[in-house]
């Protein structure tokens, strides 16, 4: 929650925000500060709680003013009716997951720590061991999911059931002496937000603004909607190596250098960067420009934009793109003398009044979406659809499967070897999905769509046998997927991303394993669904909604 207080840096191009921080209560070992040599010992204890209490924060609730920039959408009377309609699900998201047991996206995320120590911190033992501890708690005590897989070799993997490893970065710390802290950024990742981030070499040709504006023109439009936007969109250009630009992207996306918690340095990459305010103002305009929205058409492809510029060898000019999906999960911490303190979140978003009036806003709408039964069988389904425009808005009821890129890859194993495919494969409509955790007397751990381009590969392999017909996942899909629907009588439907927690509380009434349980949450499952919204994107004609948004907007 951030507090009205505004201070400004030094460089005029920079604001910072005060953060309003939490204070843990005191447990087990107790921070000490000699006052005569000005030494903080941080014991493990205190390293496990601080990391366990903060991916607890992050996977349920979010922060103040990121909320503000989803509910100011739904607000807004000129954004498009999809614009408000997927921000105010997303809002009534937000309350669902901050009950504490749904998290708020399915995809809860690698475990990514940064942490800045001073070196007047001394440690009881192992920082990275400590913190590994706490993550490992979190996500077995809460119903995250495990994302993470480990090789068994180059070509072969498993998933380890932990989430393990986490990235733990510790970097050596500009504070002063007589104030030694320790500061902590956790950040909780999903993978279609990662993604996003590309990185490109490129030469001082582009270093002018016509050709800059081009390039930020043509990449920003290619970030398409797979990722849940509405985003926060970073730009970084320059860089003493590629390494030190993809840090100040990762810093970048998460708000780093829009946050201030006094008494800290900030020039953790040898220098505070240069922030340029026109280009950001530009990176907004364009992604308005896109069409594409939050997700199903409109402006709001973005709340936020941060463009950075660095210092670069004369041979060198690297930039780089990123972006932080609606699930805005970092979190800061820090841990001085007087305690531990985490950065505070919206506990309770359904008792403020003006979430709760953008929560049911969605309720004014959902009258104007066409009704499609699953259980009918997929002929008649493509039957029912035959007449309907791309973007038009769904609920779906009946019976779906569940199946993404493992489950993908053994049905492509088994037709190697000519084999048959399963029979559900042809019976049902394919969700892409990995549910996270299923709480006890709950239906289906938080459930939201997968990136629906990962399986463009599999189109004829599936169509061509009567499956895939109907598919339903996130995000614009490749020309090949678009004209094997119009060769096949295929359909591709959308569902909003980004409201995992929602989808699973008020949309799912059944879920099981029906095969590949040994994937985890990988495996698939026979779900059924009632009235869950959904946009048609692709038609069995070819015609696909996110390429006539492209043509309206170039």
């Amino acid at each position: 929650m951030l507090n009205k207080s505004i201070a400004k840096n030094t460089d005029p191009s920079y604001t910072f925000f005060h953060m309003e921080f939490d204070k843990l209560p005191p447990h087990g070992e107790t921070l000490l500060n000699d006052t005569r040599t000005t030494i903080l010992e941080v014991s493990d204890t205190d390293l496990v709680r601080l990391a366990n209490a903060a991916f607890s924060r992050i996977s349920f609730t979010l922060t103040r003013e990121h909320l503000d920039s989803i509910a100011a959408i739904v607000r807004n009377d000129h954004a498009s009716r999809n614009d408000r309609l997927v921000a105010s699900y997303m809002i009534r998201n937000a309350c669902i997951a901050a009950e504490g047991t749904l998290p708020l996206c399915q995809d809860t995320g690698t475990a990514q720590i940064f942490a800045w120590k001073d070196t007047r911190v001394r440690s009881s033992g192992s920082d990275r061991e400590a913190l590994t501890r706490g993550v490992e708690t979190v996500w077995h005590e809460k119903n995250l999911r495990y994302s993470t897989v480990v090789p068994d070799s180059f070509f072969t993997e498993h998933d380890a059931g932990t989430n393990l490893p986490p990235q733990i970065l510790i970097q050596d710390a500009g504070i002063p002496a007589d104030k030694p802290a320790y500061r902590f950024l956790f950040c909780a990742k999903g993978g279609g937000s990662s993604n996003k981030t590309a990185f490109f070499q490129e030469t001082k040709a582009l270093l002018n603004p016509a050709s800059f504006s081009a390039f930020l023109r043509r990449e920003i439009a290619a970030l398409g909607t797979a990722a849940c936007p509405p985003y926060t969109i970073a730009v970084v250009a320059g860089g003493l190596s590629p390494e030190q630009n993809l840090l100040a992207l990762k810093l970048a996306t998460t708000g780093y250098f829009n946050q201030r918690v006094p008494g800290f340095d900030y020039q953790v990459l040898g220098s505070l960067p240069q922030r340029d305010r026109e280009l950001e103002s530009l990176v907004m305009e364009i992604a308005a420009e896109t069409g594409l929205g939050a997700q199903f058409g409109g402006t709001a492809l973005a709340t936020g934009a941060v463009v950075l510029r660095l210092p670069r060898h004369g041979a060198s000019f690297p930039v780089s793109i990123g972006v932080s999906c609606s699930a805005h999960r970092n979190l800061h911490a820090m841990i001085t003398a007087d305690g531990i303190f985490l950065e505070k979140t919206v506990a309770d978003p359904a008792s403020i009044p003006e979430y709760a009036e953008a929560a049911r806003w969605y309720e004014k709408e959902s009258g104007q979406s066409a009704i499609v039964r699953l259980d009918d069988g997929i002929p008649v389904v493509l039957a029912s659809l035959a007449d309907h425009e791309p973007g038009t808005p769904l609920l779906l009821s009946g019976k779906l499967i569940l199946a993404r890129d493992a489950a993908h890859a053994r049905w492509k194993a088994l037709l190697d070897r000519g084999e048959e495919l399963p029979s559900y494969a042809t019976r049902y409509a394919i969700m892409y999905a990995g549910p996270a955790k299923k709480p006890k007397h709950a239906c289906s751990g938080s459930l939201g769509p997968t990136t629906a381009g990962r399986m463009d590969s599999y189109a004829d392999d599936l169509m061509s046998r009567g499956a895939a017909l109907v598919t339903i996942a996130k995000g614009n899909r490749s020309a090949a997927w678009t004209d094997a629907c119009r060769r096949y009588g295929a359909v591709y439907l959308g569902l909003p991303g980004g409201v995992a927690a929602l989808i699973a509380d008020q949309y799912i009434t059944s879920s099981e394993v029906l095969d590949y349980d040994d994937l985890g949450m990988e495996a698939v499952r026979l779900v059924t669904v009632k009235n869950l919204p959904a946009f048609l994107v692709t038609t069995a004609r070819g015609e696909d909604f996110y390429r006539i948004l492209g043509e309206k907007h170039t």
